[in-house]
């Protein structure tokens, strides 16, 4: 049996990334299992642990950071276990390192990867396309103020989800649809392409 394929989203709230997962597993000929941020932030985790992996940048709940580290690792192993059994994977998350105490690099969790074939995607979003989005949203994200201040916590955000800023692939949902977004990843996937993102953030230190 072949191991399936994984491909890791990684990009700030509202850039888009859930729906490129729901375009690609339209758009695929196989099946794709969604494993991510969403998914174990507001389905797995106990309400009074969230927002989980979801965590915001900033250090602001040093009490769920021991929980996230190891939220994290079941989640690339459960991705991993998924994969070795031959199911392809796409995982949505918001990477960062900026918690109190906690060394939350991406390696760390990358490791459990080990052996499989694994694409990882930016993506990414001007700020101000961002706040419209929040803006439109059902009041679950943080939106500016009256005086049209931007939150602290989105700016934070923007500035270290996507530290050290190592892709196999970028995208930009400003300029691309979800559709097409999925397309060009499964594009790059059928033309063979190798991916050493992965391995580039696991010597990385940053």
């Amino acid at each position: 049996m072949e191991t399936g394929r994984v491909v890791l989203l990684n990009g700030a709230p509202r850039s888009g990334k859930s729906s490129i997962v729901s375009a690609l597993q339209k758009q695929a000929d196989e099946p794709w299992i969604n494993l991510g941020v969403d998914v174990v932030g507001k389905h797995m985790t106990p309400e009074y642990m969230k927002p989980g992996i979801g965590l915001r940048p900033g250090g602001e709940r040093p009490d769920l950071e021991d929980f996230i580290s190891r939220s994290y690792h079941a989640l690339y192993r459960s991705i991993a276990a998924h994969a070795e059994l031959g199911f392809d994977v796409i995982a949505d998350l918001g990477h960062h390192n900026n918690y109190a105490a906690l060394d939350g690099n991406w390696r760390h969790y990358l490791k459990e990867l080990e052996g499989l074939d694994v694409m990882i995607v930016g993506v990414f979003c001007p700020l101000a396309e961002i706040m419209q989005r929040r803006a439109g949203s059902d009041g679950t994200y943080l939106t500016a103020n009256e005086e049209g201040k931007i939150p602290l916590p989105v700016l934070r955000w923007q500035e270290e989800v996507h530290k050290p800023g190592i892709y196999d692939l970028e995208l930009d949902t400003s300029m691309l649809s979800a559709e097409e977004c999925a397309e060009r990843i499964l594009n790059v996937i059928a033309s063979g392409a190798k991916f050493n993102a992965r391995d580039k953030l696991i010597a990385s230190q940053i």
